[in-house]
């Protein structure tokens, strides 16, 4: 899948009235945040997955990019020290609004660099708790958007995994130990493979260049199968794990549905209709609503996705009470 392009349309541009309206074009600037690549364009199927259900958001309130808006993209794979030097760059390039589509690390830090600047997140935690916002319903202030509950899901992965290993199979299961909720959510996995009587093997990558040697590092263990972190950093590598359980012809189980569409064998998780409103409540924004009125969004929308055509490649046979279970199977 290539960037889609959004070519027919036009929309209306006008910008919420603070000051971080553009003011270095005729069409209203838009700062979009995303985890799952690197650099100033989309470098791998998800971002470009992403970016397209954000671009689909944005087009339901009429505006297009390239027509009546402008986007400037930023890629970050979840290395949040570069956060600050790119949200400096984006406030100084005066954007009528921030989009950060990641983590909870990024939409804090879009808060504490602009009070004025309209802020649409997509998390995967709890915004109050969080302290992004103070409440759901009436976020104030310059920030509102929606959040997943991609973090919770790991047990859930685990158990849907469980009915394709033998007992007491080993599962590799990658991870960034610098994500906040890296702790709490390797503990609820633990937890869940005590009770199904599975051994879980935590893999600790903290940067893209450790992945290789982390997985060579294991190479002689039997492992079983593989998990992902809900983690920008793990996803954004997930080409490197899809070929991770190829070369051992395991079955996986993974947080993020471009994993699926690109060669892994089952997903579940939400899928990229988050991105989808945080277009729509960006070009809401740029119509002249404020992001204060704007409810935060919670989705509890979860898909099981399953890739037959993988598991045929991996020589894994996908149990009957797997598949009647599925919202879709890929064939």
């Amino acid at each position: 899948m290539r960037r889609r392009d959004f070519i027919a349309g036009l929309g209306g541009s006008a910008a919420w009235p603070l000051a971080g309206r553009a003011q270095r074009s005729s069409v209203p600037v838009i700062g979009y945040l995303g985890n799952y690549g690197l650099g100033s364009v989309a470098s791998n199927g998800i971002s470009e997955r992403a970016q397209a259900a954000f671009l689909k958001g944005l087009a339901e309130t009429g505006h297009v990019e390239g027509r009546s808006v402008a986007i400037e993209y930023r890629w970050v794979a979840g290395q949040n020290e570069k956060l600050p030097a790119i949200l400096h760059d984006l406030i100084e390039r005066r954007v009528a609004v921030l989009a950060t589509l990641g983590s909870t690390a990024m939409a804090l830090a879009a808060k504490a660099a602009t009070q004025t600047i309209p802020i649409v997140f997509r998390i995967g935690g709890d915004p109050v708790a969080n302290g992004l916002v103070p409440n759901l319903n009436m976020p104030g202030g310059n920030i509102t958007g929606t959040s997943t509950l991609g973090v919770d899901l790991g047990p859930k992965r685990l158990q849907v995994l469980s009915e394709l290993l033998p007992a007491g199979a080993t599962v590799a299961l990658f991870t960034n130990p610098r994500n906040a909720n890296a702790v709490a959510e390797t503990r609820d996995i633990q937890a869940a493979a005590n009770v199904l009587g599975l051994r879980l093997l935590a893999l600790n990558v903290t940067s893209p260049s450790e992945l290789d040697a982390v997985s060579e590092r294991i190479a002689q263990q039997d492992i079983g199968g593989v998990l992902n972190a809900a983690d920008p950093l793990i996803i954004s590598q997930y080409e490197r794990i899809i070929a991770f359980a190829a070369r051992r012809a395991i079955p996986g189980v993974y947080s993020t549905r471009g994993f699926v569409d690109d060669g892994g064998l089952i997903f579940y998780g939400p899928g990229f209709d988050e991105h989808r409103v945080v277009g729509n409540y960006v070009g809401r924004i740029l119509n002249g609503e404020k992001p204060a009125d704007l409810p935060v969004q919670l989705s509890t929308k979860v898909e099981l996705i399953i890739n037959l055509k993988a598991g045929k490649a991996l020589g894994i046979t996908v149990p009957a009470t797997l598949l009647v279970r599925a919202d879709e199977v890929i064939e």
